[in-house]
């Protein structure tokens, strides 16, 4: 009886957190400027432009310095799907294929929300993305994201 117990806890356990996970993962993210910038929507289009390197600028004609979270983040799996319209794999064979044909390179890759914060606070023309539940300092801002 113990055992069943035991076992059926486990897969309640496991149960809430693929939840929880998949929660995360179907939007759990919110897009970061540096507070410098002047505008407070972007398009997911312009996003995805910047975050590929596509464009180098935002509209209003300042530079776009693009950051990423590392490849193993489920935050990042949604934003690449959600934005870039690609499983984060997908934008990692993109990158290779840039980088081997000599076109360009990634955005940088760094490893917590914080380091994305504290990236995009101390570049004038940061963006990034975090978690939705980070906490964020005065120094970025969150935009809001329109077709």
């Amino acid at each position: 009886m113990k055992k069943v117990i035991v076992v059926l806890a486990a897969v309640t356990i496991l149960t809430l957190w693929n939840v929880s996970f998949t929660v995360q993962a179907a939007g759990g993210y919110k897009v970061i400027v540096n507070r410098s910038v002047s505008f407070s929507e972007l398009s997911k289009d312009d996003v995805q432009k910047i975050m590929m390197k596509k464009t180098s600028k935002f509209e209003d004609g300042t530079r776009a310095d693009p950051v990423d979270l590392h490849a193993d983040s489920p935050v990042r799996e949604a934003f690449s799907q959600d934005v870039l319209g690609r499983s984060t794999s997908g934008i990692k064979n993109f990158w290779q294929r840039q980088i081997f044909s000599g076109k360009n390179v990634p955005p940088p890759e760094l490893s917590s929300d914080a380091d994305v914060i504290a990236f995009v606070a101390s570049n004038s023309g940061g963006l990034g993305y975090v978690s939705e539940g980070a906490q964020v300092s005065g120094a970025v801002k969150v935009v809001t994201l329109v077709k």
